[in-house]
């Protein structure tokens, strides 16, 4: 992330007024499955899955051959730095872009550490509750800040401010306090704040200096 320079510009003070979330429904996948043209594929992005509540989440056992889901190593697994993952499909759909597929994409350190992961269960149920508990700890702050967050099944939650000017200033303050955040370039999110759940003493660190950030907004 670069470092931004607010220019001795003043922020505009806060608003605890919140924008609405809306919950999609569980039949969306079949309702888009149905609305398919002919010879088109339906591509779930599933990197958050495994966040999800059980209800929420698409049985492992996907037989239409018009379905790819994707999932990735980089969130609950903590092989960011790996670039890996992987794909669920009928075995034909498989066998169609395993044909297609690029030769030396993946490394094997990536593989080996990618498939002794898959074991892992224990280790990404621990992960999972933990990140709960933080983003619980987010909301809290949020609540007791006046700031706005949106409902999260994810590794983050998304801190609402109101306007782009309020959220890049608290980027820079934040920044300042060597706490990187990531904001949102386009409306209507450029006025939200997305920061990622870390661990206990980091997210100590993180309500201090948003304390301290908000209070002079």
């Amino acid at each position: 992330m670069r470092r931004h320079r607010s220019r001795g510009r003043r922020c505009p003070g806060l608003s605890g007024q919140s924008r609405q979330s809306h919950r999609l429904p569980s039949s969306l996948g079949a309702e888009l499955l149905d609305a398919l043209p002919e010879h088109s594929l339906l591509i779930h992005d599933e990197a958050y899955a495994n966040f999800a509540p059980p209800e929420d989440r698409h049985p492992d056992g996907s037989t239409d051959p018009r379905v790819i889901r994707l999932r990735t190593f980089s969130k609950e697994y903590g092989l960011a730095g790996l670039r890996i993952g992987y794909a669920i499909a009928a075995r034909g759909t498989i066998a169609a872009l395993d044909a297609l597929r690029l030769l030396y994409g993946v490394s094997r350190p990536a593989q080996a550490a990618a498939l002794a992961s898959l074991g892992a269960d224990d280790f990404v149920r621990d992960v999972v509750a933990r990140i709960a508990e933080g983003r619980a700890d987010y909301e809290r702050l949020g609540r007791e800040l006046a700031i706005p967050t949106f409902p999260s099944t994810t590794n983050f939650v998304l801190f609402d401010f109101g306007s782009r000017e309020r959220a890049e200033c608290v980027v820079v303050g934040l920044l300042e306090r060597g706490i990187h955040v990531r904001k949102p370039s386009a409306p209507p999110l450029d006025g939200c704040v997305r920061i990622s759940v870390g661990n206990a003493s980091e997210r100590r660190l993180l309500e201090t200096s948003l304390r301290s950030v908000v209070a002079v907004l």
